[in-house]
């Protein structure tokens, strides 16, 4: 048996083989604890396979985007971009203090954006989620739709499946979304 002094100054007895012992121990746990990471990857990468819808989740705000505006290329914070209007062949970015108007279809930002957190609401109008502070019924059958900043938006009949993907579970909105 070897004899150490712990950090008080105390003699403490330590069994030779005692620091393998521990060695194996510690490269058991790191493997268990490498193991565990592996598992919890693959669950997710399974759940984003089987619920599309949390990849908008997953998906990082503050993505940079390149767009052309007035013959330059500007970067912009798309996690900043509140709303996208469409406006004949051209569609506006808005964000809260400012605008760019951009030659693309509506149809096409649309599919780019939408794994970004952006939902369609309207023909001509996609809006981001993360800026939506409320929904309001009509009683045209529609919603009006409150961002940041007290813009509202009307949401029609068509789009109105889409506000289910706001937020990740609702509660106590059965007569809300009713069906």
């Amino acid at each position: 048996m070897n004899t150490q002094e712990d950090s008080a100054g105390h003699a403490v007895s330590n069994p030779e083989g005692a620091s393998d012992f521990l060695l194996d121990r510690s490269a058991q746990h790191s493997c268990a604890a490498l193991s565990l990471a592996r598992d919890a990857r693959e669950r997710t990468a399974r759940s984003m396979e089987t619920f599309p819808g949390l990849r908008a989740l997953a998906k990082p705000q503050s993505l940079r985007v390149a767009i052309k505006v007035r013959g330059k290329i500007l970067f912009i914070n798309l996690g900043e971009v509140v709303a996208v209007q469409a406006e004949g062949k051209y569609v506006l970015l808005r964000q809260k203090a400012r605008s760019y108007l951009l030659r693309e279809s509506i149809s096409v930002v649309a599919e780019r954006l939408e794994t970004y957190g952006f939902i369609r609401i309207h023909r001509s109008m996609l809006v981001n989620t993360s800026f939506v502070e409320e929904i309001r019924p009509l009683s045209t059958g529609e919603y009006c739709l409150r961002v940041e900043g007290g813009n509202e938006y009307t949401v029609t009949r068509t789009y109105k499946k889409n506000l289910q993907s706001l937020a990740e579970f609702w509660i106590g909105t059965g007569a809300f979304f009713p069906g």
